[in-house]
């Protein structure tokens, strides 16, 4: 296969989200899990509480550096791969972008004013407080970008004339009918993805041996956030389903080999698709389950492939990219699930299967954050812009992408290295129960 501009821009530019969506992902969460550690210490007069969020906001200043480069980035590759769709959709996009980076000054502002008054002020509440302007900062952020997202997905508040873009109103633009979905699915997985790194970080300590009450402490607040989180975001994908059914239904048929436009659908799982007789071999199918999903009901009419023109049909391997992701959200809630129901009965041990079952949780995080993100753009191909500019006509007609290629991925490789040995390096002989005695 020849790798022409429009592949090589699109291998870049995926390569660039799926680094920074593991930064930004973390950027997001763990300044809420710092907020509510930090509270629960003040409430409680607990100096444990206090130290997670001390600890925790040490390591999320490295993932804030990394996740700065990496954003910009992406802003620069828009612009340098992509100039067809920002001269089309660029002026629709400007608020959101704007507010984007204006949200990003906001938390940084506040993040430097919290590093540095730890201690300095009588009542902690105080300092507590300044802890909600960079939760803020870091959600609007991501809602921000998001839309941005939701905008190519469902673009509206413009109108198209002669190949250019009038009669903008951005609010329009920013607030369509895929940004709740969109939004809401992003921010809630962000912040799921935190709880399970976190929780990972507790349960490798008692894996060693280390059963500090510190830890144990930490894994019991990062199940019961995690728990919470992956339910959120188990209940928002199922609105994303059913936006997907009234807004981009080829998507949605393709995530689940579904052809034939009827009611009472099957959601499909796994399986081989035979695509001559379009018949699913050795998949586990769900009745009515898809209809459910489009519709909220069993008898919802869900449509099929064969009614699209089979030109802006998507990849039919979303199907496999759909499923992971179900499968790892399903494991997401299981797991601190049967956390819970082992420690009902007061049991202070927790055995190491189900800590090896949470530690696993933090890399499957990462790994249904990036499915989702593969599957939400291969699923609106052939579209750059959802109904008016197709991938293949938006890309940069330069000859060098795959020079770029070679350098951002050297790049991020440097950045990825960095980041891990100086992570390493901030906690490395310095256990929290060492803080603790100070």
């Amino acid at each position: 296969m020849e790798l022409d501009n429009a592949i090589l821009a699109r291998i870049l530019t995926s390569l660039t989200l799926g680094f920074h969506i593991i930064f930004a992902a973390l950027g997001v969460g763990i300044p809420v899990m710092v907020s509510i550690a930090e509270w629960l210490g003040i409430r409680r007069n607990d100096p444990m509480y206090k130290l997670m969020a001390r600890r925790w906001v040490k390591g999320f200043t490295v993932t804030v550096a990394v996740g700065v480069v990496t954003g910009t980035c992406i802003g620069l590759q828009l612009s340098l791969l992509w100039p067809s769709f920002m001269k089309i959709a660029g002026e629709a996009i400007a608020l959101p972008l704007f507010l984007e980076t204006f949200a990003f000054f906001f938390e940084a502002i506040f993040l430097g004013i919290y590093l540095y008054t730890w201690d300095r002020f009588r009542n902690p509440y105080v300092h507590w407080l300044i802890s909600i302007p960079v939760v803020i900062g870091a959600t609007a952020s991501a809602f921000f970008i998001m839309t941005v997202n939701a905008f190519m997905n469902a673009p509206q508040g413009f109108t198209l004339a002669n190949g250019a873009i009038v009669d903008i109103d951005p609010l329009v633009a920013m607030f369509n009918p895929a940004t709740p979905t969109k939004a809401g699915h992003m921010i809630l997985s962000s912040y799921t993805v935190a709880a399970f790194v976190l929780a990972a970080i507790a349960a490798s300590q008692l894996l060693r041996g280390n059963r500090h009450e510190y830890y144990r402490k930490a894994l019991k607040l990062t199940m019961v956030t995690g728990l919470l989180f992956s339910l959120g975001t188990a209940i928002w994908g199922d609105l994303a389903g059913k936006y997907l059914a009234s807004y981009q239904p080829a998507k949605l048929a393709a995530a689940e080999w579904h052809f034939t436009t009827k009611s009472q659908a099957e959601l499909v799982f796994g399986g081989i698709l035979d695509r001559e007789t379009q018949e699913v071999k050795y998949g586990i199918k769900l009745p009515f389950a898809l209809s459910i999903l489009a519709g909220g009901k069993p008898d919802s009419q869900v449509i099929g492939l064969n009614d699209i023109p089979k030109d802006e049909w998507p990849p039919l391997a979303t199907h496999y990219f759909f499923d992971l992701m179900v499968l790892i959200g399903s494991y997401l809630i299981v797991v601190p699930i049967a956390y819970f129901l082992y420690h009902w009965r007061k049991k202070d041990h927790t055995p190491s299967v189900l800590l090896r079952l949470i530690f696993w949780g933090a890399p499957l995080t990462f790994i249904a954050v990036e499915v989702g993100w593969i599957f939400a753009e291969i699923g609106r191909q052939p579209w750059i812009l959802v109904g008016y500019m197709r991938t293949r006509h938006a890309v940069t007609t330069a000859a060098n992408v795959g020079e770029m290629l070679i350098l951002f991925s050297l790049l991020y490789l440097f950045l990825g290295i960095t980041a891990s040995i100086v992570l390493k390096r901030m906690f490395k002989n310095k256990p929290a129960e060492a803080e603790l005695t100070k």
